[in-house]
Order: structure tokens, then C-alpha cells, then sequence
């Protein structure tokens, strides 16, 4: 079902493995291996692109033509296993079988890449990790700089990235990479080379932010969850509390085994693809990685919530929305970051790229269409995501 990228007007007044690494690259572009991902499918391929380093996206666009017309116009990106970097999405959340999961799974055998930590992966590692923060205007995972750099490494693509449900929109299959499983392409990183960078401007939205007063952005040991409870128990009633009640009752209650692993650092690695060690009410755990570095204070309070939501709509995805883009998944979770955000107490949200997302000031009678125009720009140029 088609459907518009809206605010809700809801806006209240996160062996043979050397043999592989050994051939020769596959000489693609971004826009190639988006077309026909399966195509490419455990090829080592030699690349160029520009790195998407935000919220919840750690992926490549190609330098040159960067709308490849598709849903997803990005190839994620991921380290191998166990390698200790510092860049990665501020949040991200991704689903596995659980142990009880009751389905057919088996997974997939991939070649192992070694990654080649050189001079030039440090320096590329610590561009990409390097963040903007200003002030009191809160800036949700927002990377300093654009990274450019030629790529090699092993690609994953499948054909669909949709995650398989049943008539009872219980998930029986598992799609693709990256956050919410939905980027039907990965590169697993084996080598880096030719890094240029250039310094995101955001200094418009600084400006229309300087005059706020510095609010709580710096704890480094601020409870979300405590945080988030207290905010959800004082909410009047309205379709925006419902909607963050929604998000935030997607987390375990204490002591609770619910499906859902939270966990504080920088997802950036490619994940287990076996079954997980726990079991869930309905067969699939829920992966949540929030990082602490990328979100001070009461950023990573805001950020909950919007994995939160992601969450809720893997779990229980409302029935027209079934299978949707991940266009209009994103969209709806920036609603509910920005609610919180302003239930918080923020004066203003921006978001990745350098996109004011929230000003108090605004006013109200405004306010959900600039919200709206600023959502829509930076999801599909920014997050490069299309209909």
C-alpha cells in the first residue's frame, strides 16, 4: 500500500577464505551492485564511494551518482568479526533466529575476509569517527566529516531484503543486512585506500540554535531506560503518548526476557548470522546496539526511542504497513525521536548532514509542515532511501 511520508501531525504544542581474498576484484559501482545485489553475491569486489556515517546507517553511495533509484540506494558496510574500530552507526538495530525460533534456518556459509588494518584504515576509521556536537542544539549521530575512498572486500547480496512473515505477521524468514535487516547489499571490509575527506557544514543549523541555553548532553552514565519511563508516566493523554508508549514498551522489563538485547558500544562488525543462545515469545531476538560515545547524556534517552519504534514495528508491524519501504520505517521513527525529543525538554534536533529537524521556535501553526519538508529531504538525500 502506497502511502505518504507524514508527521501524523502527532508534534505536541540510534583455507579457501585466502584463496577468495587472493582473486582479483570485481571492478563495480554503488549503483551496479544495488540493481542486481544477488548478482554479486560472495564476490570480492573493488569499489569507490562515499561512507554514510549517521544515526543508524553505516553504508557506501557511490561519489558520483548517489539516487541509483531504488529503495535502499546504499551498500551497508561492516568490518569482520572482531575487529576493534571506532566508526560505525550510532544505533542500530538488527534480528536473528532465536534458539526456539520455529522455522527453517540454516545459515549461510560465507567466505572470511581479513580486514587490513594499515595506516590508511586508521586514518579512514578515525575520520568517520569523529562526531559534531555544538552546544545545546542536539545533534543525533551526526558524523564531522564525508569520507571518500576506494573499497575492497567480500560483497553479500540477496535477491530480497523483505523479512518473510507469516498471515500473522510473525517473521518466519530472514532478509537482508544492516539495520533492520533491510539493505539487500553488505561489503565486509577487506582494504581501504585513496581517503579524502571534507567537513560536513552545519553551520546553519548551528546558528539558528546558538541561542539556547546548554542542557544535559554530557552524562556519560545517564539510565535511558529510568530516563525514558519517567518521561512515558507523565504524558497526557494523546496519539503521541501512544506512539512513544509504543517504542518504549518494546524493552524488557526488569528482569524480563523478552526477545530483546540491548547492548552499549559501536555496532559495526558483521553480526552472528547463527541462531541465537536465548529464547523470545516468538522465535526472534531483536538486537539493539546503542553507543554511548555517539550519544551523550540525553541523545541516547532520544535514541531509544527511536529504536524502540524499529523494534516495535519488527515485532508488531500495524497491517497496512506490512512489508513497507524502509523509507516510511525511518520516517515513522523520526516522529517518535522528535516527540521525545521535545517531551525531553529540547529546544532543538538536528539531524545527520546538517538538517535542523526541531526549533522551538518555529511557530506552531509551521511546525509540521517544516518538520515534514526536513524529513522528507533528509531521507532521501541523506539516508538515500526512496519510495
Amino acid at each position: 500500500m502506497k502511502r505518504s511520508i507524514v508527521l501524523f501531525g502527532l508534534i505536541l504544542a540510534v583455507g579457501c577464505g585466502l584463496h577468495a581474498q587472493a582473486a582479483a576484484p570485481v571492478n563495480v559501482n554503488v549503483c551496479d551492485v544495488v540493481k542486481n545485489p544477488a548478482a554479486f553475491d560472495g564476490k570480492i569486489v573493488h569499489i569507490k564511494g562515499t561512507v554514510i556515517s549517521a544515526f543508524d546507517e553505516f553504508a557506501i553511495e557511490d561519489s558520483t551518482d548517489p539516487n541509483c533509484g531504488f529503495q535502499e540506494n546504499a551498500i551497508w558496510l561492516s568490518y569482520p568479526q572482531g575487529t576493534k574500530a571506532k566508526s560505525g552507526p550510532a544505533a542500530l538495530v538488527t534480528v536473528q533466529p532465536a534458539h526456539n525460533f520455529a522455522g527453517s534456518y540454516k545459515a549461510p556459509t560465507r567466505t572470511p575476509v581479513t580486514l587490513q588494518r594499515d595506516k590508511t584504515f586508521k586514518q579512514f576509521d578515525s575520520l568517520l569517527s569523529q562526531t559534531h556536537q555544538k552546544g545545546a542544539n542536539m545533534c543525533l549521530g551526526c558524523a564531522r566529516y564525508e569520507v571518500t575512498a576506494t573499497f575492497v572486500g567480500r560483497l553479500d547480496g540477496v535477491s530480497d531484503a523483505t523479512l518473510k512473515r507469516d498471515n500473522s505477521g510473525k517473521i518466519v524468514g530472514f532478509g537482508g543486512f544492516g539495520n533492520m535487516n533491510a539493505y539487500p547489499a553488505r561489503l565486509v571490509l577487506q582494504a581501504v585506500s585513496d581517503v579524502t575527506s571534507k567537513e560536513i557544514d552545519y553551520s546553519k543549523a548551528d546558528s539558528e540554535a546558538k541561542a539556547a541555553a546548554s542542557q544535559n548532553t554530557s552524562s556519560q552514565f545517564m539510565d535511558p531506560f529510568d530516563m525514558g519511563g519517567k518521561m512515558v508516566a507523565h504524558l497526557a493523554p494523546s496519539p503521541a503518548a501512544d506512539e512513544m508508549k509504543r517504542a518504549f514498551g518494546s524493552f524488557p522489563k526488569a528482569k524480563e526476557q523478552n526477545g530483546v538485547e540491548v547492548s552499549y558500544g559501536v555496532a559495526n562488525g558483521v553480526p552472528s548470522e547463527e541462531p541465537g543462545q536465548k529464547d523470545s515469545p516468538d522465535g526472534i531476538l531483536y538486537n539493539c546496539t546503542l553507543s554511548r560515545n555517539r550519544l551523550p547524556g540525553s541523545a541516547l534517552v532520544v535514541a531509544m526511542f527511536h529504536m524502540g519504534q524499529h523494534v516495535a514495528d519488527l515485532r508488531n508491524p500495524k497491517p497496512n504497513n506490512v512489508g513497507e519501504p524502509l523509507i516510511y520505517q525511518e520516517n515513522d521513527a523520526w516522529v517518535v525521536t522528535s516527540i521525545a525529543a521535545i517531551v525531553g525538554g529540547q529546544k532543538y534536533l538536528t539531524l545527520p548532514g546538517g538538517y535542523l529537524f526541531w526549533d522551538a521556535s518555529w511557530p506552531e501553526g509551521s511546525r509540521n509542515d517544516k518538520m515534514e519538508s526536513v524529513l522528507k529531504d533528509f531521507l532521501n538525500k541523506e539516508a538515500m532511501l526512496s519510495q
